[in-house]
Order: C-alpha cells, then sequence, then structure tokens
C-alpha cells in the first residue's frame, strides 16, 4: 500500500492510502480557506473526575449536506471537496473542526472562581478516514482486500499517534446511520487521540488489574475461552477471531469482536490477523443488516491500550452496537442508563446472538 501526505488549503494534513504501488497524487486544494485556529478547552467534572472537551466551534460543522455536496467525496470540476483528487482508495485527513487539535494556544489552569476545576487547552488530534470514494456504499459492502487496507490504515494512525505529543489514547472509530447521530452519509469513520485516558478505559484496566492479582489470568482471556468453550453466545469462531454477543450486554444488539492472542493494539496485528479480521468482521457487519433486513445503525469502536499506562493490561477488541431494538424502535437511553449508568436490556444476551446467528 502506497502512503502519500499531502497538505489542504488551510495547512491541515491528508494522507492518501492507495492499493496500487504507482499512484501519484499531485492535485492541490484549490479552496480558499482561512487557517486553522482550533480553540477547544478540557475540564474536568470535580465529582467524577473525567475530562469534558468543550469546542463551541463544532457548531458551525457541515450538517446533513445533499449528496452532491459532500465534502467526503472526491473533487470535481467546479466542486471542490475535503479531498482535492478526483478518485482515492482510503483516505485520512485531519478534522475541519476538531474536538482535540494540536497548537491550541494556553497553558493549564482552572475555572475562574473554581479552584477545584481544572481546565486545559485539549490539545490533540481529530482524523477523518474515508473508507471508499463511493458516496453511495458502505463498510459491509466493502471487499475483504478493501477492508485489509482500512485495518493497515487504523495501524498506521494508531502508530503514528501514539508518538505525537501530549496524545493519551487513540480511539477508532465509525458512526453509521442517522439514528446513532451520523451527519454526513459518506462511508467514514473517525480516529481521536485524546490528550488523557479515556474513562471507559480506565475502568476496563483497573478491573483487568484487579482480576490478574485475584486469578493470575488477563480477565478477556478468561471469558474468551469461556464463550468458546460455551459457544451459546459465538456468532462466529475463526482462526484468529470470535465474535461474540457479551454475556452481560448492554444494547440491544451488541457483538464483540476478540483476538485469540492478546495484543494492545492494531498496531500489534500481525498479517494473518489482519486478513482474518477483515473477513470475520464483514460478516458480522452482513448478520447486523440482515437482523431486520435494512441497513442498521451502529457504532464500531476499537478498544486500544493508552499509549503509556496499561499496556500489559490491555486486550485489543472491536465493540459494535446498535440503538435499534426492533425493525422500527429505538432504544433510548433514558433515567437510569443517563442518570446512574445503569443498563437495562429489554433482550437476553442468548436471544441476541440466536438472531444474529
Amino acid at each position: 500500500m502506497k502512503r502519500t501526505a499531502r497538505r489542504l488549503a488551510d495547512g491541515r494534513e491528508i494522507i492518501y492510502f492507495d492499493d496500487e504501488p504507482g499512484r501519484e497524487r499531485t492535485a492541490e486544494d484549490t479552496r480558499e480557506l482561512p487557517p486553522q485556529a482550533p480553540a477547544s478547552e478540557m475540564r474536568r467534572d470535580p465529582l467524577t473526575g473525567e475530562w469534558v472537551a468543550i469546542a463551541a466551534h463544532r457548531q458551525s460543522r457541515t450538517y446533513k449536506p445533499p449528496a452532491a455536496m459532500c465534502p467526503l467525496c472526491p473533487s470535481s470540476p467546479g466542486r471542490p471537496s475535503e479531498i482535492p483528487e478526483s478518485d482515492y482508495d482510503v483516505v485520512v485527513f485531519e478534522n475541519q473542526f476538531p474536538s482535540f487539535a494540536q497548537g491550541i494556544p494556553g497553558e493549564p489552569t482552572t475555572v475562574d472562581g473554581m479552584p477545584m476545576v481544572p481546565a486545559a487547552p485539549a490539545r490533540g488530534r481529530c482524523e477523518v478516514v474515508c473508507f471508499t470514494s463511493d458516496h453511495n456504499s458502505s463498510f459491509g459492502s466493502l471487499s475483504a482486500k478493501r477492508v485489509r487496507s482500512v485495518v493497515d490504515v487504523w495501524a498506521d494512525r494508531t502508530a503514528a499517534l501514539n508518538d505525537t505529543p501530549g496524545v493519551e489514547q487513540v480511539f477508532c472509530f465509525e458512526n453509521r446511520g442517522e439514528e446513532i447521530g451520523v451527519t454526513l452519509h459518506h462511508p467514514h469513520g473517525q480516529i481521536y487521540g485524546y490528550p488523557f485516558v479515556t474513562p471507559k478505559t480506565e475502568t476496563m484496566l483497573r478491573v483487568a488489574e484487579q482480576y490478574r492479582a485475584e486469578h493470575g489470568t488477563h480477565v478477556m482471556g478468561d471469558v474468551l475461552a469461556a464463550e468458546r468453550a460455551s459457544g451459546e453466545r459465538v456468532l462466529i469462531d475463526s482462526e484468529h477471531w470470535t465474535a461474540f454477543v457479551p454475556a452481560a450486554a448492554r444494547w440491544p444488539v451488541e457483538v464483540q469482536i476478540v483476538p485469540h492472542r492478546q495484543v494492545p493494539d492494531i498496531a500489534a496485528l500481525t498479517d494473518d490477523e489482519r486478513d482474518d479480521f477483515a473477513t470475520t468482521y464483514l460478516d458480522v457487519l452482513g448478520r447486523l443488516d440482515r437482523l431486520y433486513d435494512k441497513p442498521l445503525p451502529y457504532i464500531a469502536a476499537w478498544h486500544q491500550a493508552p499509549v503509556n499506562t496499561g499496556r500489559d493490561l490491555s486486550w485489543l477488541h472491536l465493540e459494535l452496537f446498535s440503538v435499534l431494538r426492533s425493525a422500527d424502535k429505538l432504544k433510548y437511553l433514558a433515567g437510569s442508563e443517563s442518570g446512574m449508568a445503569v443498563w437495562i436490556n429489554d433482550a437476553t444476551p442468548e436471544q441476541i446472538a440466536a438472531r444474529l446467528r
């Protein structure tokens, strides 16, 4: 795969990843864009210890444009987009409306009159990943070869962002469907380089550490072995990956795809593991879309090790979940889920797995 880095009109980086090595990427961004001046801030909640990003400039981000005005499609005569080239395989570029970015001025401080509320520039990085130039496609309709290319792109960006100053955790994810909150329908995902370890990851690392101290093994390894032995919630058990509905599933549709070998992040996967993931993932996505005989809205979230802590406690895995609890009903995060983070599922994990099988 050939990698070509260029710059957009406002200075943001764009990187083309081409399946064929002979492709040349020389098109210039002809738009008149002001230089980037991100001003995101983050503040820590004194009651929970969690950081909250505040990015008021994101209010003006692109919202549900018509297909003819899609900023993620290739550029065409008279219609320049975020991608200057007339075609592409996979492309990554810095988000025009980032929640976290490099070069934000300022120093750590506290909120005025609130010394117990630390505040700091939200320095990190936010990237957009376009999986294909075909606006009407989807991740699930990609070829296994293209999915493998996307895995390699995720690995490339994970390694690069792990080395970016201030980044403490890299999160690769895809939002699909208006029910999830998608405002651009072109097949794409995002990558966040957070300047802190996320609350969910901190919890998982703490549980893994406690479990290892008590049992001498990794909790994910034991879960994986038990799920494979039972088979009741397993959807796919391939050579290198197992896809299953977790025994304590929160969402009405939820699947975890876990490698059989403990690795900290996508960059650590072998070629064979990446190939096997491509076919396994496409199988899972096909089942999701057949569940209600229509495209299923979902979030696909990669759980990777933080940059500087807990790497020996991390076990890479992909989590997919949907808010659709039936063909025409949504799962709302109401009082218990949103207020207390106590989840109530309307279906048993065993029922979910049986339907997906």
